[in-house]
């Protein structure tokens, strides 16, 4: 059960896709939308890891941006491409990067209680995750241009897989209730966005006619399949699409 808001409770579906840079879909995974999105990452990374062994680089959402997913990428040597995350903290306090770690003591120094913490004990707490050194190396390859130039392409791979999922084939709403129910939907909604760009290079490269038949009929086919029952859909960020039933 996903709450939505405060108040609205909905019965919902998280998608999580990898796909190349030319927009192929390669993997993915439907989950409960109540699944955080780092705890799918793994399962979907080794998945895509098996196929295809020479990964250079692996881009994501903040959702994604988390000491263990760095380490995982880091560890097989492959670049972790992060947005920018919003630091959690109270408006007018300091953040966590603000404070000077003294090694000798073995404590963050800070002079501005008012700014540090608002505790009856006037003792500010800053926890450490043991594999923070990834994140920060993650934090710091963000600035690199080849960071920045992978980033970009977000927009126009994973980005238009889902706009193309939500607006062309019909998953704005899920007609299906159950895990692999909503698998198997969005697995063929993937396959006929893979076989229409894959028709589409060939129609442009070859003209081949029949080609662009096949295209039709695999259209049509899943036309049909779509159900007069619909549901809503929960918008989250980027990597992801929600599918909720009514």
């Amino acid at each position: 059960m996903f709450h939505k808001g405060e108040k609205e409770r909905v019965l919902a579906y998280s998608v999580h896709a990898a796909c190349d840079k030319k927009g192929f879909v390669l993997s993915s995974i439907v989950s409960a939308a109540n699944v955080h999105d780092s705890v799918v990452f793994k399962e979907l990374y080794e998945n895509v890891k098996s196929k295809f062994t020479e990964i250079s680089a692996v881009a994501v959402d903040s959702g994604y941006k988390t000491p263990y997913i760095c380490k995982i990428l880091l560890d097989d040597n492959v670049t972790p491409v992060m947005p920018y995350k919003r630091p959690m903290t109270k408006k007018g306090f300091f953040k966590k990067h603000d404070f000077v770690y003294d090694e000798y003591y073995d404590c963050y120094k800070c002079e501005f209680l008012h700014k540090c913490t608002c505790s009856k004990n006037n003792k500010k707490v800053v926890c450490r995750h043991v594999w923070e050194e990834y994140l920060e190396e993650a934090e710091h390859l963000r600035h690199t241009t080849y960071n920045k130039s992978i980033y970009a392409l977000r927009s126009q791979t994973i980005e238009r897989v889902f706009a193309d999922l939500k607006e062309k084939h019909g998953l704005c709403y899920t007609t299906l209730r159950g895990i692999d129910k909503v698998r198997m939907q969005t697995l063929l909604a993937f396959a006929c966005l893979n076989l229409k760009k894959l028709a589409n290079w060939k129609w442009k490269n070859s003209k081949n006619q029949l080609i662009f038949l096949i295209f039709l009929s695999i259209k049509y086919v899943f036309s049909k399949l779509r159900d007069k029952s619909y549901a809503r859909l929960k918008i989250c960020p980027f990597g992801q699409i929600v599918l909720s039933t009514n």
